[in-house]
């Protein structure tokens, strides 16, 4: 039996809209050099990041958004995703990591997943999380912010001057910032291999060394955006649709990431049983 048959086979044990399943153990980031420096440039502390929060989404707000809520942590949903945090920390020692979220194909929630990850990240008083938004073709995390014009990545790309302070905005969640994909279109995935998108990366990471960085990432059939992506990120999440995604495209997937890197696969949309009466 393959990798992905036991994968499949586990999650179809498994109850929830989402189940987790473990296929490689990932390798831990190598900490940066200049981290001082990098931390020095930006002094965006948690409790300063705190006092820049002029509004608090409340719970109405932050459903119709479709985040998960830490008052909920009985709800099955709230338990994979902090599932999810758990082993990325795990995994990475307690450092700060950079994760590429990207589904099978279209429709598989990548992006439900990469924003609620992120969250899951937030809920933690000691850390943050930094949600980039890569998936320019159909961006979302831009429903995040109070104003969806925001600067984000493809204006960063295109002005050599715009620092990146100014693509990060707060979205009402504590500890949580959002990178959108910008309203520009005419911008190309090509720039995710440029040296800038390199030194982005580099910078949020050295800058704050409690924030993971959640890259919501375009579907993988758009093979050559994944593996530059994934080059840039310490470990990968794959989106599956329970029951619709096959072996097949799922090893497809695997053959454009570095299988080293790749934490898990998240079946969405799975059913659950009634409950006994």
């Amino acid at each position: 039996m393959s990798k992905i048959e036991k994968a499949l086979n586990r999650a179809r044990q498994g109850q929830g809209d989402l189940q987790v399943v473990p296929l490689a153990a990932s390798v831990a980031p190598t900490p940066g050099t200049a981290v001082a420096a990098a931390q020095a440039m930006h002094p965006e502390t948690i409790p300063r990041m705190a006092m820049s929060e002029t509004r608090v989404l409340n719970a109405r707000e932050l459903a119709q958004r479709r985040v998960i809520q830490p008052q909920f942590s009985e709800d099955t949903v709230v338990q994979v995703f902090r599932e999810l945090r758990t082993k990325i920390i795990e995994h990475s020692r307690g450092r700060n990591a950079v994760i590429l979220v990207s589904g099978v194909t279209k429709g598989c929630g990548a992006s439900f997943t990469s924003r609620n990850l992120a969250a899951a990240f937030a809920f933690d008083v000691g850390k943050t999380a930094l949600l980039i938004d890569c998936n320019l073709s159909n961006p979302s995390a831009h429903q995040l912010l109070a104003h969806a014009e925001a600067l984000g990545l493809t204006e960063y790309f295109a002005a050599p001057d715009l620092d990146i302070k100014d693509i990060i905005h707060p979205v009402g969640i504590a500890r949580y910032r959002v990178i959108p994909a910008g309203k520009r279109r005419d911008v190309l995935e090509e720039h995710f291999a440029s040296d800038k998108m390199k030194r982005l990366i580099e910078t949020v990471r050295l800058r704050y060394q409690e924030r993971f960085i959640i890259i919501d990432g375009p579907p993988m059939v758009k093979s050559a955006d994944i593996r530059i992506l994934s080059q840039l990120s310490d470990y990968v999440l794959i989106v599956a649709r329970y029951a619709r995604t096959t072996n097949a495209q799922i090893a497809k997937c695997l053959d454009a990431t570095d299988e080293k890197k790749v934490l898990g696969i998240v079946f969405n949309e799975e059913p659950r049983l009634p409950p006994l009466r």
